[in-house]
């Protein structure tokens, strides 16, 4: 597994928006986490339909955290951008595998979990 770049680029305005703490516009994001304009916004969009941000228009308006940084975590982040965490295409739901018992379909799949455990574990708070 390796996280994309538009995932680094979603942690990183997440967590500017979370050592902001209030409004923010998506150029001022841009700029303090050096991911390009159209990619901050592209993003900011995501993580607003997913519900981790909320925006507001107008000369105060901009992009803040939907709830307490202490509330987000990172597999939120990571599958709002990506989808659910497999690091296996047999553990994939849209791929059929002909042989689903194999040892390789529980090994991988238990360690999805525990990756999944361990970035769940880990909240926005604690990376500011």
């Amino acid at each position: 597994m390796k996280i994309t770049r538009e995932t680094d680029y979603a942690l990183r305005i997440m967590r500017c928006l979370a050592r902001r703490g209030d409004f923010t516009g998506a150029a001022t994001v841009a700029l303090e986490t050096e991911v390009p304009a159209r990619f901050t916004q592209k993003i900011l969009r995501k993580l607003s339909q997913g519900g981790l941000v909320i925006s507001r228009r107008g000369s105060a308006g901009g992009y803040s955290l939907s709830r307490p940084a202490e509330d987000i975590n990172m597999l939120q982040i990571i599958e709002i951008i990506d989808g659910p965490i497999s690091i296996f295409d047999c553990k994939d739901d849209d791929l059929a595998c002909p042989g689903c018992s194999c040892v390789y379909n529980q090994i991988f799949g238990e360690l999805s979990e525990q990756i999944s455990a361990k970035l769940r574990s880990v909240t926005l708070d604690m990376v500011i």
